[in-house]
Order: C-alpha cells, then structure tokens, then sequence
C-alpha cells in the first residue's frame, strides 16, 4: 500500500491530512494495522467532541494489544467513521489512507498538523529503524 506524500506522522502510527474544506482526516497507518493484526474493536469519539494535539481520542483493539489513537491535530470532530467499527475491519486493512480514514477534524489551527510530525521520508525512516 502506497502512503500518501500529502499526509503528516506521528511516531505512533497516526496520520493526518489536511483536506481543501479545510478539514484534517486521521486515522492509522497500514504498518499501525499490520502491526496489530487481528483487529477486535476500535473506540472513538462523537461528533461535536473535541481533540487535543498529542492527546488520546480513542482507543483500537487487537488481539494482542490494546493501543491509544492520539490526535495530530486539536480541533472539534465534524464527523466520526462509523462504518470502521463493530466487526468490520476491512477498510482500515485495505485502505488505511483512503477508506479507512477514522475521523475528521475542524482544526483550531491548521499549522498545528505540522508540528512535531513526520513527513512521509522520515516516517518511512522510522518504519526501517523499527524493523532492525
């Protein structure tokens, strides 16, 4: 799976992208997915609910592990992914960026999305250091 050069990350396996309405997408990133294989439950907020930089937003469930979902950006979630929930994980294993994308954020500031994350060569970076 291609990851996309227009995306920011956390070490934490998070990514963000800012939309042209303004609005920033997040979500996990395939390595994240793979890396908790067998995907049992994914926790997240409501609309109307507010994110802060840095902070947890949500939690995802796998058979082996149970892992904060923290937010790369602050803001007010305008709208919350519902069909990555229950028992169907399918979107976020076969398109994490795309249609696995886990909620939407109108941020308090934009500029915010660039701070303290990684561009996509320095994640990738990262991912290679992780494996060793």
């Amino acid at each position: 799976m291609a990851r996309p050069n227009n995306a920011r990350y956390l070490e934490s396996h998070e990514w963000g992208r800012l939309e042209g309405d303004g609005t920033v997408t997040i979500g996990i990133t395939d390595f994240a997915v793979d890396q908790l294989n067998d995907l049992t439950f994914v926790d997240l907020p409501e609309v109307g609910d507010k994110v802060t930089k840095g902070e947890a937003f949500g939690e995802i469930e796998s058979v082996k592990a149970v892992s904060d979902l923290i937010a790369p950006v602050s803001g007010e979630i305008v709208e919350v992914h519902s069909d990555v929930d229950g028992d169907d994980f399918s979107a976020l294993k076969t398109d994490a960026f795309g249609k696995g994308w886990l909620i939407k954020v109108k941020p308090d500031n934009a500029d915010e999305l660039n701070e303290g994350t990684k561009d996509l060569a320095t994640y990738e970076k990262q991912l290679e250091e992780e494996a060793h």
